[in-house]
């Protein structure tokens, strides 16, 4: 029986991705926990620790296909214990010495964490994939639309021209900053636990730190230099990153989705056969791509703020705020992936609708100029002078149904001060970008090429 969004057939498209799903699955969960397992024995083995058979043979049972999990589950109600029921089906597979040497010198958080970690990193694969996919998309719009003239927005309301390219450009740098900060927190967070049940490593003997070394070698993980078992700042780290990576997406999605408005219809996301916008209105073609992604962005940041709250730990450690974890890290990592590839699929097929952001520039009949030539009759007249003859105008003009280049020249002071070449200038919204197309070339230099883009291809 399905419950979540993240197990419905009809829903789970939605809120995940096929690939994190099997990442967060509780098979992979359960696995991730006999590898660290496995990598304790190995590494016991080659200080001398625990017999290589020993070890041999726990290797050789730690794969979850060779496990029973409904038995394992009935067991974890049974006894109130996540791991120990694990522990006891795994030893059924293993002769009786090398049973001895299961999880030996480890606790229960060593496996869980470094489980958790594990995860982490698979999913850090797929998110920085997927984030290079988005910058490449991002790249291609800022360039191919780099001189498209739009209305640029303040408040809500028509402001001053810009270009479609500038706003992607701007994204395009958000979301390089983001690459960076997935990079630098990986080497924080992805670090094994090897720490014992209050961090001072005493179950482990006097080879504690070549133990901790050597799983960490065979895992593929930093070791640490003290316990981080109360100290959670790593993983609240990780997922303070994706609700920014997640904030970046959902005003890209939530500004989409605006620009989609009837109103605007700057833009529009792909249209495929037989998608449906209403039961009952067979017109409709909604934003739903966009509309997801924005909300899919807010489920993030939630999830961020649980890991925060999960920070304060009792004492050595707390399992009020450590089991919190096992909710958040997967919610959060499963909804970024989804609006991650949600956001691929959203860029590569919107079309842009160049005549209609013309058609939005004009709506105001050039007044969306006044700030060009209030600065350029203000150098020739003054600034109050100028902006009281061009509140004359304007006024005058919006109330004439005129436009501004019209109300410009039936203003007697204006009128004297430029010729009809001038002020067709000084109203040519393609005139007054200031250094858009600069700004937008040197985003587009700098990423053509970069480490974190190629990533995605």
């Amino acid at each position: 029986m399905s419950v979540s969004v993240f197990d419905m057939t009809t829903m789970q498209h939605l809120w995940s991705t096929p690939e994190l799903r099997a990442v967060f699955s509780e098979e992979n969960r359960l696995q991730k926990w006999l590898d660290f397992e496995v990598a304790l024995a190995r590494t016991q083995a080659r200080l001398g620790l625990i017999p290589d058979s020993a070890a041999e043979a726990i290797a050789k049972a730690g794969r979850i296909e060779t496990l029973d999990v409904e038995a394992i589950a009935a067991e974890v109600r049974r006894i109130k214990h996540t791991l120990v029921p694990v522990l006891k089906e795994m030893q059924k597979h293993l002769p009786r010495d090398a049973a001895e040497y299961l999880h030996y010198g480890a606790t229960t958080q060593d496996v869980v964490d470094t489980g958790v970690v594990l995860q982490l990193k698979e999913a850090h694969g797929q998110f920085t994939r997927m984030v290079g996919q988005i910058g490449a998309e991002l790249l291609r719009l800022s360039a191919e639309h780099r001189d498209l003239v739009m209305v640029g927005r303040t408040h809500g309301v028509q402001a001053l021209p810009i270009t479609f390219g500038h706003k992607c450009a701007i994204w395009l740098d958000e979301m390089s900053r983001h690459a960076q900060r997935l990079d630098q927190c990986a080497a924080r967070t992805f670090a094994v636990m090897v720490v014992g049940a209050v961090g001072t490593q005493a179950s482990y003997g006097p080879e504690a730190r070549a133990i901790e070394q050597g799983i960490a070698a065979e895992l593929g993980l930093a070791a640490t230099d003290i316990s981080w078992a109360p100290s959670r700042d790593r993983f609240a780290e990780y997922l303070t990153v994706l609700a920014l990576l997640a904030g970046t997406l959902g005003k890209i999605g939530n500004e989409l989705f605006n620009l989609q408005r009837n109103e605007f219809a700057e833009v529009e996301e792909a249209f495929s056969e037989g998608k449906l916008g209403s039961s009952t209105m067979p017109h409709k073609r909604n934003p739903v791509a966009a509309e997801n992604v924005a909300m899919l962005s807010r489920s993030v940041r939630y999830s961020a703020a649980m890991m925060l709250e999960a920070m304060v730990q009792e004492h050595e450690r707390d399992g009020i705020a450590w089991k919190s974890e096992w909710k958040a890290i997967p919610e959060a990592c499963l909804v970024t992936g989804a609006c991650l590839f949600q956001t691929v699929m959203l860029l590569k097929g919107l079309r842009v609708r160049p005549e209609v952001m013309q058609r939005n520039v004009d709506m105001m009949k050039g007044y969306l100029l006044s700030e060009r030539v209030m600065l350029d009759l203000g150098e020739r007249v003054g600034k109050n002078t100028a902006h009281e003859w061009l509140y004359e105008a304007s006024m005058s003009g919006i109330e004439k149904g005129q436009s501004f280049a019209e109300a410009l020249r039936t203003h007697d002071h204006i009128a004297d001060t430029y010729t009809e070449a001038q002020i067709a200038d000084l109203t040519d919204p393609a005139r007054y970008l200031g250094e858009v197309g600069a700004s937008i070339d040197r985003v587009v230099a700098r990423e053509s090429g970069s480490a974190w883009i190629a990533a995605g291809a």
